[in-house]
């Protein structure tokens, strides 16, 4: 079973908000309809500008707690234009 870190914008350098899931379709979906409400809705944070796969969920944790103590301009360094790229893992 494949688990994500992925980072969520609410626009180009907006609030930014850092998660980890077994299924990332289903949780990004979840934050782009606002179905859980929490800091992502409100504070309207659902652009996928960032994720990773791993193999296992402590090894998916561990890289979280890393990505959290990055500094900002770091964490969408391999994203630069902060393109949304939830339409390309739902194809």
């Amino acid at each position: 079973m494949a688990y994500y870190v992925y980072i969520l914008a609410s626009k180009k350098h907006g609030t930014l908000y850092i998660g980890v899931t077994n299924d990332l379709v289903r949780r990004v979906s979840e934050h782009k309809t606002k179905a859980v409400p929490g800091f992502t809705t409100k504070y309207g944070v659902s652009k996928l500008v960032l994720f990773e796969i791993y193999d296992d969920p402590a090894s998916a944790i561990a890289r979280e707690k890393e990505l959290k103590k990055w500094r900002r301009d770091w964490k969408t360094r391999q994203n630069p234009n902060w393109d949304d790229l939830y339409p390309g893992i739902t194809r």
